[in-house]
């Protein structure tokens, strides 16, 4: 077993998400063990556990608390890790967990989420055809944001004309927090759209209007919801309802653009695009870095024992690149029969919005490959920019492609 206290530590790197290629930093702290002690960008200590096995475990051990104010004995940390947010599904354990997750996960169910998927052939269908004539575009400004924005504002009942506002806040307040001035400014982002979406329930009668938010607001005013609890859950939805989707498109594209053989494939048999999206999501999948855990007792995890009281990061960059579990993990196949990544996470807290980001995925690039012939990157790799934000994803992606009357 090793000694936990002998761990080197391993500063998390300022610009991780924002390199062409952060997998080396991943797969290297893989190799030098599976769990191993890291430096957050905030300065906390944290532990990250690298190996698909593990993570796997680890996402459904109650003794690994999403509640980062199990951290009793620290409480400067906590304050770091929590600003000004209140509690959601992410930060919650059950009791709290289940109930939240119940009042809304009959709007994500499989049934469902395949009834919008004509919605979203349409929307994708619309977006291009603005696009088509051109022969150019930016493919994140004009259809990779645009796209999965659309749809969670439909579902949530959110004005489509407040986008460009509430995607530069939830921008803000997801930045890595590297220094004071960036925690300042995802503190001040989150209290702006906890504002706006108060503003915006508070206009909502409760069930008048067919929307997911107008029944969260019906669910408060049966008690079955707190008026912060409202708000929380909204400001979830919104903003991972549809900024990881919009990474997930547009890194999916640009896969694509650096490999015209699989794209032809995809052109040729679209059927294939669902196992596509899944390969994506392995291999540079938005949630990149991991998500968060807090131990309220002494776990072994991997032959490594991480005392109680400690923040735990389940990564899933490098759960996804482990070759213990993927043959050729740094390929991109679509052939792969089996491809447990865990991008989506694992447990309890099995991302509720799964089925959407694939029906969104599926119908969007599918979309991008029949109306956009002869598709090419019209930057250099090297000139590319990935956003700074804690979620991995390109800031723009501009492509030139043939005209047709």
């Amino acid at each position: 077993m090793a000694d936990s206290a002998l761990l080197p530590v391993h500063p998390v790197p300022a610009d991780l998400e924002r390199r062409p290629d952060p997998y080396p930093w991943l797969n290297h702290l893989r190799t030098e063990g599976p769990v191993q002690r890291i430096r957050l960008r905030d300065g906390s200590e944290a532990w990250m556990v690298t190996r698909h096995s593990d993570v796997l475990a680890a996402a459904g051990d109650p003794r690994l608390s999403s509640d980062p104010r199990t951290l009793t004995g620290q409480p400067g940390r906590t304050a770091r890790l929590t600003g000004n947010a209140l509690p959601s599904m992410l930060t919650t354990d059950a009791p709290d967990h289940t109930r939240l997750r119940r009042l809304v996960s009959r709007a994500f169910t499989a049934r469902r989420v395949e009834a919008m998927r004509p919605r979203v052939r349409d929307l994708a269908e619309g977006l291009l055809d603005a696009i088509v004539p051109r022969g150019h575009a930016d493919l994140v400004a004009e259809f990779a944001f645009p796209l999965p924005v659309a749809v969670i504002c439909e579902l949530l009942g959110v004005p489509f004309a407040d986008r460009a506002y509430f995607s530069r806040q939830s921008s803000d307040l997801l930045r890595p927090p590297v220094d004071a001035a960036g925690v300042a400014l995802a503190d001040a982002a989150r209290g702006r759209l906890r504002d706006y979406l108060a503003d915006l329930v508070a206009s909502k009668p409760a069930g008048r209007d067919d929307d997911l938010l107008s029944d969260l607001v019906a669910a408060s005013e049966e008690q079955r919801l707190t008026d912060s609890e409202l708000i929380s859950m909204a400001l979830l939805l919104l903003v991972a309802g549809h900024e990881t989707t919009v990474n997930l498109i547009g890194t999916g594209v640009w896969l694509l653009l650096r490999r015209p053989d699989q794209r032809e494939a995809l052109r040729a048999d679209p059927s294939l695009l669902p196992a596509a999206v899944e390969e994506f999501l392995r291999f540079d999948g938005p949630v990149m870095t991991g998500v968060a855990r807090y131990t309220t007792t002494d776990v072994e995890i991997g032959g490594t024992t991480i005392p109680a009281d400690q923040i735990v990061i389940l990564s899933t960059g490098a759960a996804n690149r482990d070759p213990e579990r993927f043959e050729r993990p740094d390929e991109v196949r679509f052939d792969r029969a089996d491809n447990p990544h865990v991008a989506f996470g694992h447990g309890p807290h099995f991302c509720l919005g799964a089925a959407l980001a694939r029906v969104e995925a599926v119908e969007g690039i599918g979309a991008v490959l029949r109306r956009l012939p002869a598709l090419t990157a019209a930057t250099d790799p090297a000139e590319l920019r990935w956003r700074p934000s804690v979620l991995r994803g390109l800031q723009q992606l501009p492509v030139t492609f043939e005209t047709r009357g």
